[in-house]
């Protein structure tokens, strides 16, 4: 596209210097109009229209070639050219060259009675045939210039479309990335999740389910006070269980950390100073217990739990820990 930019100026800048040795020529022959119109006749003859570069050349060619005739009294056959030059400046509003294309008309008109003479009708002919040469290829350049302007457009439209095409096929490609790495994290995810879930039903076969489910059904039983007594003298037995039995403890934590990429290791790494009771709220949180069953294991209020809960997580936050979005999932 730049090349194309690049020939398009060379082009026009060749043009441009083409056009001025014409120029150069008019000016001479418009000097010599006084001094030996003859002379200027023969430089305005002797130049080939059809290769003039504007329009408004074309037409200073012609008032100049009409006065030359004039200014020699040649017979022109027709005023055919001295029209090119009323055409041009009567459309461009150009008072001073109109008036003398009006009055080469009157004294054209006043020649018309001398005598023909055949070389000069000869050389008139050839300048109208090479003025309607430059009419033809003004048109051909024309639409040679439309039709580059065209291809142009085109071409910048096409690049343009491309280049939105590119730039949409790469957000395409960064959305299919970024929903294929959630894609793979929820995967990981869920299998995490699974995979603790699998541990902890394993865990002492089943117990550690039992005792989750005995906790609420402690608080929540029916029945006469015998049946929630034997209720809760068994809950009782299996929480004692929990409590006093280190390797169950022991086993929660090689299942949190199994199944939630060590996560206890990080949370001993990142707070050092850890409380033995906040770490063992903690491996119960990981575990997915319930406030009522952790209270349970605890010994202590559900509102204490809950208290507790909070200030350990307020904790975690104030110490802005590597791995505090891992450890805000628990809560």
């Amino acid at each position: 596209m730049k090349h194309l930019f690049y020939i398009i100026s060379l082009l026009l800048l060749c043009a441009c210097g083409y056009t001025s040795r014409p120029s150069y020529a008019l000016d001479e022959a418009q000097a010599l109009m006084t001094d030996d119109p003859r002379q200027a006749y023969e430089k305005l003859n002797a130049l080939d229209v059809s290769t003039l570069g504007d329009s408004a050349t074309i037409a200073r060619w012609a008032l100049l070639y009409s006065e030359a005739l004039a200014a020699n009294n040649l017979y022109a056959p027709s005023d055919s050219i001295l029209k090119i030059a009323l055409s041009y400046y009567s459309r461009h509003d150009c008072p001073l060259e109109l008036r003398r294309a009006e009055s080469l008309k009157q004294s054209i008109g006043r020649l018309s009675s001398s005598v023909p003479d055949p070389l000069i009708e000869a050389r008139y002919i050839q300048k109208e045939k090479e003025y309607y040469l430059y009419v033809e290829r003004t048109k051909r350049e024309q639409a040679i210039l439309i039709a580059l302007i065209i291809i142009t457009l085109t071409v910048a439209v096409i690049l343009w479309q491309r280049q939105r095409l590119k730039l949409r096929e790469s957000q395409n490609e960064l959305l299919m990335a970024e929903a294929s790495g959630l894609k793979e994290q929820v995967r990981l995810h869920n299998a995490d999740a699974s995979e603790l879930q699998r541990k902890l039903h394993e865990l002492l076969d089943t117990r550690f389910s039992l005792i989750d489910s005995l906790c609420t059904t402690f608080y929540e039983s029916q029945g006469t006070k015998n049946e929630r007594k034997a209720v809760a003298d068994k809950v009782k037995a299996e929480i004692e269980a929990v409590k006093s039995d280190p390797l169950i403890f022991a086993d929660m934590q090689k299942a949190v950390n199994s199944c939630r990429d060590n996560l206890l290791d990080k949370l001993k790494a990142d707070y050092t100073d850890i409380k033995p009771e906040e770490y063992q709220l903690a491996v119960y949180l990981a575990c997915g217990l319930s406030s009522r069953a952790i209270s349970l294991l605890l010994g202590e209020s559900v509102d204490n739990v809950y208290k507790r809960k909070s200030r350990l997580k307020l904790r975690l936050k104030a110490m802005q820990c590597p791995h505090l979005a891992e450890f805000m999932e628990i809560f």
